[in-house]
């Protein structure tokens, strides 16, 4: 075996090839995938590589390929509650590609986003991924480099998007609180102009049937919310033994002002939420059954479809859904 050079010297391509025993051609061909080589050959170059230390100019890797191995990731959500475990996703699927991301924050500015699309153009990203804090859809954008749309839809119902599936969480929570024997359903949500709160509540209407009690309560994405629903639900004589909150967030405050007007939660009251957010689910007091979006795993699709349409090959879907998944916890058993 070839001793393992000191991390001082630079190792080269063609100290690669040697070690390896191939010319710097098929070197080249293995490290970028490229080529006819048996995969044998492959593997054992990438390991030579490994081994020796060997670091891949990209620079000189773009120039071949005419790429620059970087993507932009553009956002509204400046809080970062949706936007960080999409990102997170997304860098996990395009590392594969050995592509870099460039973080955006538009912070729901359209002159600031014009001015980041130009930066990022210039740096000539080999496409973007574009999210925000809701689901509403937005406008498409004017770019020449493919475009994938995370968690945010376009209004363009043909460009590739990995999206929540907003009504499969509400009724994963209201077909769990029948399953345990709630009758009396109460939900609290947040604003009715936004298209999370709408497609959720429609769902809970519509599983929940006679269950439910009272329309929809809409409101605000926040704890405060939650604590006011409760108030004016037990002020208007409303009797229920579950709430089906909106939110993680509408969910705590609902779990406060249960525990203060004397409810025991989930003995009186079952309650869950949606998001699986850990800092609001597993705080609360009991911790929170509630519907995980999955939004890592929309990260992850969304840098494949990108990764695929960058490099040129046919999506097998331009809109995909990923399914919600039920936590279940202490509020509700």
């Amino acid at each position: 075996m070839s001793p393992q050079r000191p991390p001082s010297t630079t190792v080269r391509i063609g100290d690669v090839a040697r070690a390896a025993g191939v010319s710097v051609g098929t070197v080249s061909k293995a490290l970028n995938g490229t080529g006819s080589l048996r995969e044998e050959t492959r593997r054992h170059i990438r390991e030579t590589a490994e081994r020796l230390g060997f670091v891949a100019d990209a620079r000189a890797r773009g120039l071949v390929a005419g790429r620059t191995y970087t993507v932009g990731f553009l956002t509204t959500d400046s809080f970062g509650r949706f936007m960080l475990p999409i990102l997170m996703g997304a860098e996990d699927a395009l590392s594969v590609g050995q592509i870099a991301v460039i973080l955006a924050d538009t912070r729901d500015d359209h002159a600031r986003e014009q001015h980041l699309l130009r930066s990022l153009r210039s740096r000539r990203v080999d496409g973007l991924i574009v999210t925000g804090r809701t689901t509403d859809a937005r406008d498409p954008l004017d770019v020449d480099i493919p475009v994938v749309h995370a968690f945010a839809p376009s209004n363009d119902d043909s460009a590739p998007a990995v999206l929540s599936d907003e009504a499969g969480a509400a009724r994963l929570v209201v077909e769990h609180l029948l399953a345990i024997g709630r009758r009396r359903i109460l939900h609290v949500t947040g604003p009715e102009r936004h298209r999370s709160s709408r497609v959720r509540a429609e769902e809970v209407r519509r599983v929940a049937g006679e269950a439910l009690v009272g329309e929809p309560m809409f409101g605000a994405w926040s704890e405060e919310w939650g604590l006011r629903a409760i108030d004016l639900a037990l002020a208007s004589g409303l009797e229920f033994d579950a709430v089906c909150a909106g939110s993680d967030q509408i969910a705590r405050g609902v779990l406060d002002r249960l525990r203060e007007r004397g409810l025991s939660v989930p003995a009186d009251v079952a309650v869950t939420g949606v998001d699986n957010w850990d800092v609001m689910a597993l705080a609360a007091r009991p911790a929170l059954t509630t519907a995980d979006l999955c939004l890592a795993e929309i990260g992850r699709r969304s840098g494949e479809m990108l990764l695929d349409l960058v490099e040129g090959r046919e999506l097998s879907e331009q809109r995909v859904v990923v399914p919600p998944r039920l936590e279940v916890r202490g509020s509700t058993v």
